[in-house]
């Protein structure tokens, strides 16, 4: 594994490089005193860092700036942003950063981000509960295996309402989420009745049909008849939160006020302050 460590500070440089090479002793650790160096090492050089810790108020390019150039220069790498401060929280979420560190890092806090990096998926068991995995991209299982709609956009009404944690919500709503751009909404709202309609069908198909709720023009889902681990962290499952890396619903951009709310849950950082 090649890890990045970048610091403009010397004496913090050194002991970044330090604290990882301590809590990965296997890896490659390379040092750079900033943003410009990093990049002309993948560019010129061909190196692909698997994670880069990184500090954010440098001179030159700075890891905010970095972050953007990263998903050019290395779109696999995972960035964790390491700093002093906390006002920075909301723009690490915000460019999908692996983890935020506030100084001083200890060797347990670096190992502990990199164990959630490789951690495996939660297994599913084959019962008689539907199970959705909403950290990363939104996925529903059944049996252990994919539950399938006839239309593609059937999977995300039931993402979109599994994110409002069986508030009902109105056909006006979730046409607003689901069809961003939508001028007619007489055509709209056919549509989302063919795939309120789907949706149905697929969960009868698996004998969760009473999952989805349905009043006039309002649709809701039952919480308590669905496994999730949006709704395990909610909880206070801590496997759930522990597994929550700053990614949520992550093909659908309305989900990303959600994903800002539980960013901050995980970091325990206060919004008012």
């Amino acid at each position: 594994m090649l890890i990045f460590t970048i610091d403009d500070e010397p004496k913090a440089r050194t002991l970044l490089q330090k604290t990882v090479r301590e809590a990965v002793p296997e890896a490659e650790v390379l040092a750079f005193p900033g943003g410009n160096e990093a990049i002309e090492a993948m560019q010129v050089r061909g190196l692909q860092p698997a994670v880069i810790f990184t500090d954010i108020v440098m001179p030159g390019l700075d890891g905010l700036e970095l972050a953007v150039r990263l998903k050019t220069a290395a779109p696999d790498a995972k960035l964790v942003f390491v700093t002093g401060y906390t006002d920075y929280a909301v723009y690490a979420y915000q460019l999908h950063a692996s983890g935020y560190l506030i100084k001083p890092v200890s060797v347990a806090r670096i190992r502990e981000e990199l164990d959630h990096m490789c951690a495996p998926p939660l297994p599913l068991p084959k019962d008689g509960t539907l199970h959705v995995r909403c950290f990363g991209h939104f996925e529903v299982f059944w049996q252990g295996e994919p539950l399938s709609f006839q239309r593609h956009k059937t999977k995300e009404l039931l993402a979109f309402l599994i994110d409002r944690r069986g508030a009902y919500c109105s056909s006006e709503e979730i046409i607003a989420g689901l069809w961003e751009e939508e001028g007619d909404l007489k055509a709209a709202k056919h549509r989302l009745r063919n795939l309120a309609s789907d949706l149905r069908q697929s969960l009868r198909a698996t004998g969760q049909e009473s999952v989805l709720l349905h009043r006039r023009n309002q649709f809701a889902i039952v919480p308590e008849r669905i496994d999730s681990d949006y709704y395990r962290m909610l909880d206070g499952d801590m496997d759930a939160v522990n597994r929550f890396r700053g990614e949520y619903m992550a093909q659908y951009s309305w989900a990303e006020l959600t994903k800002g709310d539980l960013y901050f849950r995980n970091s325990g950082l206060d919004l008012n302050k």
